[in-house]
């Protein structure tokens, strides 16, 4: 029994998942559990918690400045004590 962001699985899957059932459903994911394949409960997200962060080469970034790593002169003065 799978919907879209949706996982099932039954209720020794989850007694013996449990740790790995909770970090699936703060990471978004709707885990129905159900017991003689009839669904029971749902593991959710708390409100309020936060996504996992996207990592950035998930941006694809196509153009990036040819002066992006370039030394600002008067930022190294100032380390410089110039």
């Amino acid at each position: 029994m799978k919907a879209r962001g949706r996982k099932s699985v039954n209720i020794y899957a989850a007694k013996t998942q449990l740790s790995r059932l909770v970090d699936e459903a703060a990471a978004g994911k709707r885990i129905v559990i159900a017991k003689s394949g009839v669904p029971r409960a749902m593991l959710v997200a708390m409100p309020g918690t936060k996504r996992r962060r996207k990592p950035a080469r998930s941006l694809k970034i196509s153009y990036m400045a040819p002066d992006f790593d370039a030394l600002d002169p008067d930022v190294v003065a100032l380390f410089e004590g110039s």
